[in-house]
């Protein structure tokens, strides 16, 4: 078991770190340049080449059934669905297979419109009910994936 972490501008990590600590969970934070980690070995910092989509070829090559990906980026859960992984956005909710499609249509659907100008301003800003619910999606993910193995 592994928790695979999209770690551009993922405002989670320390709460990742506690949660992997607590189930002993290794934890694998990806980026395409040098990040800060907590020393210890079950961290692992994984700096990727600058090319675009290498942190997400690298964490969808390792996703399978023992996985939790934390990511906001829908392409790259979608492909770790398929791949068998759990997958939890930064503010707790899971993507399945049941709602990825729609959250695909609808990534497209923004972006058309972005490109338009119709939309201005982005995602609401990160909360404490979002850190929260990520905390308990997080917990109940790698107790389920316990009792499974």
């Amino acid at each position: 078991m592994r928790i695979l972490v999209d770690a551009d501008a993922c405002p989670v990590k320390d709460e990742i770190y506690r949660v992997a600590d607590r189930h002993a969970v290794p934890v694998s934070i990806v980026a395409n340049s040098a990040f800060r980690v907590p020393v210890g070995p079950m961290v692992e910092r994984v700096v990727v080449s600058d090319s675009f989509d290498a942190a997400d070829d690298w964490i969808a090559e390792r996703a399978g059934p023992a996985t939790i990906v934390i990511t906001a980026d829908i392409l790259l859960a979608d492909r770790c669905l398929k791949a068998g992984a759990t997958v939890i956005a930064s503010t707790g909710k899971p993507f399945t297979t049941s709602s990825i499609g729609s959250a695909i249509a609808t990534r497209a659907i923004m972006a058309d419109l972005r490109a338009g100008g119709d939309v201005i301003g982005g995602p609401a800003p990160f909360g404490k009910t979002d850190r929260s619910r990520f905390l308990s999606a997080l917990d109940t993910a790698l107790v389920r994936l316990k009792r499974a193995g």
